[in-house]
């Protein structure tokens, strides 16, 4: 994917929505090499273009939320990879920045074993024989491309893994890390009782958004890797809540 191709998803996750000609000013290239962008973004099902508008095709896929802080997500799954030693088996759940961490895993580990309910990251690794990545069962979102339901729970209680590595959509003080998703959260939650050590990957500014369901994980121990943005408050309230702080 192109720098520009993923500032224009990066942009029109922020705004929802834009005018084909302000996306073109904000890249500073014409109105025809935007639509020739837009068009090719189209064809992979990323955008969707409707009377001079263009807005991301399902805000659901992790191919298009890749491009967002794509740098940022890089860096927090390049610093998630330093706790995973060559020869382990982790789990890994369906957001951005874990299937950027499966990726890191591919490139700088061997003999590495990816437990995942996201097909996305099970096909993500398709080409990479130094990790195995194995798919658990269950119902699939077709847009968030995970497995969730019954199924999941007897499929990932047939592993026991040092580590889980998991998204969130938002943190609510008190309360802890979010999601949107009942089923999501629920798989979440699923596979934290086959791990022995919760690790959340998460940009900071997730912890200004909040999600409806909380992703509360027992009495596992848990740890957060993020970015330098994170304010002083929120990181005293992590530590106050016995949450370790990894900044990427």
């Amino acid at each position: 994917m192109s720098k520009r191709d993923a500032k224009i998803l990066e942009l029109l996750t922020v705004e929802k929505k834009m005018e084909v000609t302000r996306l073109s000013e904000r890249l500073g290239v014409s109105n025809v090499t935007m639509r020739k962008d837009l068009d090719s973004l189209q064809d992979r099902s990323l955008v969707l273009r409707e009377h001079g508008f263009a807005l991301l095709a399902n805000p659901n896929d992790v191919s298009g939320r890749l491009a967002y802080h794509y740098e940022e997500k890089r860096r927090i799954a390049q610093r998630a990879a330093e706790l995973v030693p060559d020869g382990s088996t982790v789990m890994i759940e369906s957001g951005s920045c874990c299937a950027i961490l499966a990726r890191e895993l591919a490139v700088q580990k061997q003999g590495v074993t990816v437990v995942t309910n996201s097909v996305f990251i099970a096909n993500y690794l398709r080409d990479f024989p130094s990790v195995e990545a194995i798919l658990l069962g269950g119902i699939m979102q077709r847009d968030s491309q995970v497995t969730v339901g019954p199924l999941l729970r007897t499929c990932a209680r047939e592993f026991a893994v040092d580590h889980l590595f998991v998204g969130a959509d938002g943190w609510i003080d008190g309360v802890g890390f979010t999601n949107g998703d009942q089923m999501r959260a629920e798989a979440d939650r699923t596979m934290a009782e086959s791990a022995g050590h919760v690790v959340v990957l998460t940009e900071s500014e997730k912890f200004r958004q909040h999600g409806a369901i909380p992703l509360r994980f027992g009495d596992k121990p848990l740890s957060v890797v993020t970015d330098p943005g994170l304010g002083y408050e929120t990181l005293r309230r992590l530590e106050q809540m016995g949450i370790e702080t990894l900044i990427a």
